[in-house]
């Protein structure tokens, strides 16, 4: 199986969820965000595939790292060759993020087409900052997202209890916190 990825594989990233993390940076997205900091991920055709198994064997190598994290484009189009990432980064004892535009509920959407797929790789999944970045709505005081109506979820306990549960530690500040 094959991942589309827009550049090679970042092992030491301190922006893209706490602690050191691996990212893997998806090729490919629908959104087009205005003001959108990896544009170069948007084309469908652009970016380069590599083995599935070469990401796990990176992450399989990994040492220092509290976690990964999948990034993009948007990682919710390649959602069945992430989950097979995600799972090993799990068995590892790593914990993985994910972003993405869609929001969690559109994810979860039964009439999606991805559906079952998307519910597959969440399952796999423990932090989601989801939401396409608002240009309008840009804040470069928030950690790990760029704009303010963007959340960052628990999957695993929104999953559970079946709506959304907010990492609180990371919302402060937001829309969605109170102050």
């Amino acid at each position: 199986m094959k991942l589309k990825i827009s550049s090679t594989l970042t092992s030491d990233s301190i922006v893209d969820g706490p602690g050191l993390r691996m990212v893997i940076w998806t090729q490919g997205c629908i959104h087009n965000c205005k003001g959108c900091h990896n544009p170069q991920t948007h084309d469908l055709c652009g970016g380069f595939d590599i083995e599935v198994g070469a990401v796990i064997d990176k992450i399989e190598s990994l040492k220092l790292q509290r976690g990964i994290t999948l990034s993009g484009g948007e990682p919710f189009l390649q959602p069945e060759a992430l989950k097979e990432i995600a799972k090993v980064a799990k068995q590892k004892k790593l914990d993985v993020w994910a972003y993405t535009g869609f929001t969690f509920e559109q994810l979860l959407d039964t009439n999606n087409l991805l559906y079952f797929k998307n519910l597959k790789l969440l399952k796999e999944i423990d932090v989601l900052v989801d939401g396409k970045f608002d240009e309008s709505k840009k804040d470069i005081s928030l950690k790990f997202r760029g704009s303010n109506n963007q959340r960052i979820i628990d999957v695993q306990k929104s999953l559970k209890y079946k709506k959304v549960f907010l990492v609180e530690e990371y919302m402060k500040d937001s829309l969605y916190m109170a102050k």
